[in-house]
């Protein structure tokens, strides 16, 4: 059979077959909320990374810009709204998303007055300078098990939009939240994918928020794990975005999937459409990425594999591409994550998602030159003198092209930063 999507905590199994009248209006309807958000969105996407800090030993914020830089990446996202992060970055055009930790949800549920507040110490002080266009409460709320939590998330969510409204930033500061892609009930085929019934009475007003509020949905998808769950079944091509993998058929639309993570984020479109009456929601993807190294038992985890898997997932993200249900609505996608993070608990491969060790070396090498991302000076199309391959000691992995030199960045053939170069600077910030 095919294998079921999974993410850490629950394996999704192949659903029994809807009628299949209603699974054709449902994919018909979900092509056409494809074309409304396409619309909405302005067909553009690029890379964003996370920057996790679950660790005590990684280099200050100006060595992590300097990297982030290197990887052409426009688009960060943190668990909290760091000042010394969002000020290392500011003027430098590179769009944040930053988080309001789960232990706050209830109180601003509950207390208007601690949305204001916490907008005035944590979004006000860094504007204009840092670009800040979004804000998630919360992380995987909908999954845990704290009752009060589920209850709280809206509240929390609309009272933050209203203390931004106040200060006249709704349009430029979205309000969302990440979920875990166990919120779904079944994920396979796409086309008949659905929420948890027992989280209907959370996801559908949150659903009708964020349409209402032109918020994203995001959500935080791992391919990964349903290889480690099951090597002997799961394809590692095709949760790789290889292109010799063997696509897998959506029997319903006909749709042909050639990765799993487009299969993931088309399963969460499917069961957006069901819930929310087809009413046009961006999907973002917050989270994925692969380990590089893991305990025994996690079978993947390799430096290999993850550059696979990083690597060829830049390239769709270069390309623009969309999922197969939405073709024409780039894919937003923050790989996890800019550093391997040695406090954070679990397995081994929870320490290992890095794409740099906290030195500033890369964790291994993606092999593939960065997109080119628009509004900031650069060109990772350009021709570097190397391969792009990670074999040519000249350039290496991707780079932005800098203003002149002025941040002190050795240029390289074709005016291009290398990896390398990126390191050697970060050296310089820690030494």
């Amino acid at each position: 059979g095919l294998p079921a999507l999974s993410d850490s905590s629950t394996t999704f199994v192949l659903p029994l077959p809807a009628p299949m009248a209603l699974r054709h209006l449902l994919a018909v309807a979900v092509a056409a909320l494809a074309l409304d958000v396409a619309a909405a969105s302005g067909g553009s996407a690029a890379l964003g990374v996370n920057y996790g800090q679950v660790a005590d030993n990684l280099p200050s914020p100006q060595a992590a810009a300097v990297l982030l830089r290197a990887l052409n990446a426009s688009k960060v996202k943190l668990y909290d709204a760091d000042a010394r992060v969002l000020s290392a970055f500011a003027g430098s055009g590179v769009d944040f998303t930053v988080g309001l930790p789960d232990n706050m949800v209830p109180r601003l549920a509950s207390d208007p007055s601690a949305a204001a507040a916490w907008v005035r110490a944590n979004i006000l002080p860094h504007l204009p300078a840092a670009s800040i266009t979004a804000v998630t409460v919360g992380n995987e709320v909908l999954t845990g098990s704290d009752a009060t939590m589920l209850r709280s998330l809206l509240p929390a969510m609309q009272s933050l939009h209203a203390a931004l409204a106040a200060c006249n930033l709704t349009s430029r500061v979205a309000v969302t939240t990440a979920h875990s892609l166990a919120v779904l009930s079944s994920s396979f085929p796409p086309s008949s994918a659905s929420f948890r019934r027992d989280l209907l009475p959370y996801i559908t007003p949150l659903l009708a928020f964020l349409a209402k509020t032109g918020s994203p949905f995001l959500v935080n998808a791992y391919p990964y794990f349903a290889y480690k769950a099951d090597p002997g079944t799961v394809d590692l091509d095709y949760v790789l975005f290889e292109p010799s993998a063997a696509a897998v058929v959506d029997s319903a639309t006909g749709l042909r999937y050639g990765n799993m993570l487009h299969a993931q984020v088309d399963a969460v479109r499917t069961a957006i459409c069901a819930a929310d009456y087809g009413r046009a929601v961006e999907i973002r993807v917050s989270e994925t990425g692969w380990p590089s190294q893991g305990d025994g038992d996690e079978a993947g985890a390799t430096p290999q594999n993850a550059a696979r898997y990083n690597g060829n997932l830049m390239r769709l993200v270069a390309q623009g591409k969309g999922t197969p249900a939405a073709p024409g609505e780039p894919l937003q996608v923050y790989v996890f994550a800019l550093f391997n993070e040695d406090q954070k608990p679990g397995p081994a491969s929870e320490r290992h998602y890095g794409l740099f060790k906290p030195d500033g070396t890369p964790a291994y090498d993606v092999g593939v030159k960065a997109p080119t991302i628009k509004g900031l000076k650069g060109s990772g199309n350009g021709d570097g003198g190397g391969s792009g391959n990670g074999t040519d000691s000249g350039v290496g992995m991707v780079v932005g092209e800098g203003p002149a030199g002025t941040d002190g960045f050795a240029v390289g053939p074709g005016g291009l930063y290398t990896i390398s170069d990126a390191t050697r600077k970060v050296r310089d910030y820690t030494s």
